[in-house]
């Protein structure tokens, strides 16, 4: 018998979750400098990272050498400062996916369901799956979480609830008073956990007060990531907030070195960083509405985002645009696994960079198909237009 067939059916059941193509592994496959590449595949900053985390980060490679602070105090302390919380309500994951896998492993075992939207994170299914739970992925709703839906589908054995508010892929939004009333309405024995990882991205009149919502609710967990508008990505450092108990019960499976002095150290710095989620921000909604025209222009169909991202259909054959942009050294994210065949995801990046991905795109499409020969140089000039800030 082969080792690998005494490991769970569940585990070899998984497909194993697909990043976005590297900038040096497109620069291999199409022989291409890098410096001609940008990557608008993973929902990264365009501006790079905290410059007051970057210096916190280089001081901190001096100690290396040591293994970091397991209990995390000094980011417990300035998370607790930030948010009102008490350090015992946090756990300090190796990014916030850290933190989703957590809250499986304490409250699933198999048999025991979880449910979520279609169209919402991969890795909902990923770690229900790696602990043999069920997981009941209910149909979207234009796109989005139908939460009574979801409520529906809670059945007896359902442990855990997850929703992403904003959601990824779609850039969906649901309102805060809608998620109250499912919190008030699902039973106490569900925990529901809500994944803000693009919360830095709403505009202020969009924003609820979810961490207030703790104190009324014992069974929530609250899910936050550094790296998107922090730009800290690569060291993987996110936090969840939730009652005492459920955070202590976290805490008990936590890997005590997960996150890494140098996350540590930078996490602690970008939460003092106020001026660069601010332009982060500016950016972004700059950056969304250039896409968001370009395509208007184009007639392609797009999900309005309310993260750094945006879905739109493609017109044609999909592979063939994909295959398009990547020669042009665009890289976006296909998004079949999120059961949306017809949908490619793109980044909002730097304008000259959203500029290059509509420029490209409207050659894909020519090249592909997806749109009449003779309207391109039109489409393109009109990209070019509202790029340079003129009118559509």
């Amino acid at each position: 018998m082969n080792i690998c067939d005494l490991a769970p059916a569940y585990i070899r059941a998984i497909s194993p979750y697909q990043p976005g193509k590297p900038i040096s592994e497109l620069a291999r496959e199409m022989g291409m400098d890098e410096q001609s590449i940008i990557k608008l595949a993973s929902n990264e900053n365009p501006l790079g990272t905290s410059p007051m985390a970057l210096n916190a980060m280089s001081k901190a490679l001096g100690e290396v050498s040591l293994y970091p602070d397991g209990s995390g105090f000094e980011l417990k302390t300035a998370l607790s400062e930030r948010y009102g919380v008490t350090s015992d309500q946090i756990v300090l994951g190796n990014g916030s996916n850290d933190v989703l896998e957590l809250a499986a492993r304490v409250f699933l075992k198999p048999g025991a369901s979880t449910v979520y939207s279609q169209h919402a994170f991969a890795v909902y299914p990923l770690v229900t799956k790696a602990v043999g739970g069920i997981g009941i992925s209910v149909p979207a709703r234009n796109y989005g979480h139908d939460l009574d839906g979801m409520l529906d589908a809670v059945a007896p054995e359902t442990r855990v609830v997850f929703i992403a508010n904003p959601n990824n892929p779609t850039g969906t939004l649901l309102p805060a008073d809608d998620v109250l009333r499912f919190l008030e309405r699902v039973s106490p024995d569900v925990l529901v956990v809500l994944d803000e990882a693009y919360n830095e991205y709403l505009p202020p009149a969009l924003k609820g007060d979810s961490i207030a919502w703790l104190k009324q609710f014992p069974n929530l967990l609250i899910t936050r990531t550094f790296s998107k508008a922090y730009g800290m990505a690569g060291v993987r450092v996110g936090f969840g907030l939730a009652h005492p108990q459920v955070a202590g019960l976290m805490n008990r499976v936590r890997q005590p070195f997960n996150v890494n002095n140098i996350g540590l150290a930078g996490a602690v710095a970008a939460l003092q960083d106020e001026e660069f989620v601010k332009r982060s921000y500016a950016l972004n909604q700059a950056g969304m509405l250039q896409i968001v025209t370009g395509l208007r222009q184009m007639g392609i169909e797009y999900i309005p985002s309310y993260g750094n991202f945006l879905s739109f259909r493609v017109p044609g054959d999909v592979k063939a645009v994909n295959e398009s942009l990547l020669r042009q050294g665009v890289i976006v994210r296909p998004i079949s696994i999120y059961e949306m065949p017809e949908h490619l995801r793109v980044t909002v990046g730097l304008e000259p960079e959203n500029e290059k991905f509509l420029k490209s795109l409207a050659i894909a499409l020519e090249t592909a198909g997806g749109a009449a020969a003779d309207t391109i140089p039109e489409m393109t000039a009109r990209v070019s237009q509202v790029a340079a800030g003129g009118s559509a």
